[in-house]
């Protein structure tokens, strides 16, 4: 699998409550931190969940 760095940019102020979980479940919550994870399906489902708040880039 390749790993990807992900990247939150925007806020989670506002947004669904099921936004705002797949975030903590990604291991962000603060604006600029990055965590850099597999790229497996079950990764895949939560940045298409959450694309409009994070920055995805591949390693």
């Amino acid at each position: 699998m390749a790993k990807v760095t992900i990247t939150q940019v925007k806020s989670i102020i506002d947004r669904p409550k099921t936004q705002k979980l797949t975030i903590k479940a990604l291991g962000l919550g603060k604006i600029n931190k990055s965590v850099t994870v597999e790229y497996t399906p079950q990764i895949a489902g939560m940045v298409n969940k959450v694309h409009n708040l994070i920055e995805v880039k591949e390693q």
